[in-house]
């Protein structure tokens, strides 16, 4: 082999050293946790050179199936943490609220990734309730308008001031379950999902007073509950036996000779809460509800309460989570990992 040749097979070994072993080393991580029936798309290149430094610091990236695009998002995790922030609490709340939502939307895809099973793909989380909402910087763009840029700095300077930092229970993540307005006490996790969680406890929340969403009443023709409970009015009487919760929801009701949880009734007949009072009057049932959503964990206008109050965002965890601590991870490009306590 002469010169000329050698040459030319160095330059050939260094391009494939230079190019190709970097990309199988690099291909495995690219959409990680992505089901292969999915359409994967890679996020868009950053806004700022504050959002490039976050990126660079925040390697690992969270696989979101984006539910209206049957597409998967890979997006970074703090990214991803600002996007539910900005989905599932007003912009409007203060600052400490903001925070302490921040930590239960990172914990919770955590929480998520760290159950994974060893060697088992992980399926992308959702966009939808079914996990978190989560809305991407253009969506919210659209939704927000003019207000996008001040709104967007705020829950970024939440989600940077709480950056690493989840929510766990003797070493591990909890479930950080949260909802907007409670009926002036959460809910215990047993009386509404039938197994108790020692950190899902019932508290009070006098704040939720101030909240637009604590009365609500809601008219329901009969025919209309006959169809969404399985039950006929005409023969039996209509409400029975009452049994209520210590934080005053509905643990069990008789309603035309029918035996019901409150959760049950809520669900079928789209009441805001399981705290109800019924009215019958002609042909129609009027349910009278205090609160908004399931009652367990934190209340989203209480922490907000707390906060106008002058109470930290860890003020506001240790008192919807009961006995649980304030812990920070590591992720990387492979994993998440919960350090010491």
């Amino acid at each position: 082999m002469n010169i000329k040749k050698v040459s030319i097979f160095a330059a050939l070994v260094m391009i494939a050293i230079v190019v190709i072993i970097p990309t199988a080393i690099v291909t495995p991580f690219i959409g990680a946790g992505t089901n292969d029936n999915y359409q994967v798309k890679t996020t868009a290149a950053k806004d700022s050179p504050d959002e490039q430094a976050t990126a660079e610091e925040d390697s690992y990236v969270v696989s979101v199936f984006r539910s209206q695009e049957e597409t998967v998002d890979n997006v970074p995790l703090e990214k991803y943490v600002a996007g539910v922030v900005a989905s599932e609490m007003p912009a409007e709340f203060e600052l400490e609220a903001l925070k302490a939502q921040a930590l239960a939307a990172r914990t919770y895809i955590v929480k998520y990734v760290l159950n994974k099973e060893e060697n088992q793909k992980q399926e992308p989380i959702t966009d939808t309730v079914q996990h978190q909402v989560y809305k991407s910087e253009a969506e919210l763009k659209e939704q927000w308008k003019g207000d996008f840029t001040w709104k967007m700095q705020k829950i970024k300077k939440a989600v940077n001031a709480t950056r690493g930092e989840i929510i766990t229970y003797k070493g591990n993540p909890i479930t950080p379950s949260f909802f907007s307005t409670s009926n002036g006490h959460t809910e215990n996790a047993e009386d509404y999902w039938q197994n108790p969680v020692p950190y899902l406890v019932s508290v009070e929340s006098p704040w939720d007073q101030q909240s637009p969403k604590f009365e609500d009443q809601k008219i329901v023709t009969i025919k209309e509950a006959e169809k969404a409970l399985g039950i006929n009015f005409s023969s039996n009487p209509v409400l029975k036996d009452i049994k209520r919760t210590s934080s005053n929801r509905v643990e069990s009701i008789k309603i035309a000779g029918k035996n019901f949880t409150g959760r049950e009734v809520r669900e079928a007949l789209g009441l805001r809460s399981s705290d109800f009072k019924i009215q019958h009057k002609n042909e129609h049932l009027i349910f009278t509800t205090k609160g908004y959503g399931h009652g367990v964990g934190m209340s989203q206008y209480g922490a907000n309460g707390m906060a106008k109050e002058g109470n930290t965002y860890k003020d506001i965890i240790k008192h919807y989570y009961k006995g649980t601590k304030i812990s920070q991870i590591e992720s990387n490009a492979e994993r998440v990992m919960v350090l010491n306590e």
